[in-house]
């Protein structure tokens, strides 16, 4: 599949390619993208009946605190097909724990090329308070009915703070070739 080929982006941390898993409202399924054969794979069936907010991935070339690649957040108005690679601009990040440790969230929109309807965002304070609400009700709570497993919600921070969340995976991941 090559997905193990896909760079972090062209202009890290200002754009990033973010890999999807699951696409947004899908059904309550964890896909995952095997590092190795670049396979998706399902994880698990979610046990609360929530579907992702977002169309939902990673950032290749990442590491993130819980030693798997940055997690992504696609804010778009349409569901992408797991396995395909968007461009984005990081506006933002949900800061977040669980019981692997802490688990960040960054919060992305497509390239003005790739679709212009998001091009004014490019903070956190441009994104909806209520699509805010909604994102971290869902990652509070999906969890809920999956015994040993949970979430802390610890709250947003911006673009600045989400770039320098890639550049520090970027470095983790480079450190654990």
């Amino acid at each position: 599949m090559g997905l193990h080929l896909v760079s972090a982006g062209r202009d890290v941390p200002n754009e990033i390619n973010v890999v999807i898993e699951i696409p947004k409202d899908a059904e309550p399924v964890k896909y995952e993208v095997e590092k190795e054969s670049g396979a998706i794979f399902v994880d698990r069936i979610l046990s609360t009946p929530m579907r992702y907010p977002c169309n939902y991935g990673y950032v290749p070339g990442t590491l993130g605190g819980d030693g798997d690649p940055l997690d992504a957040l696609v804010i778009l108005p349409l569901p992408l097909i797991p396995g395909s690679v968007i461009r984005c601009l990081p506006v933002g990040m949900l800061k977040m724990t669980d019981e692997a440790g802490s688990d960040e969230k960054l919060l992305v929109v497509p390239a003005p090329k790739i679709f212009p309807g998001y091009s004014h965002i490019n903070d956190i304070k441009g994104v909806s308070p209520h699509w805010l609400e909604r994102i971290g009700h869902f990652f509070e709570h999906y969890k809920d009915l999956e015994k040993g497993k949970w979430v802390k919600v610890e709250g947003w921070v911006g673009a600045d703070e989400a770039k320098a969340e890639i550049v520090a995976g970027i470095q983790r991941y480079e450190q654990a070739k």
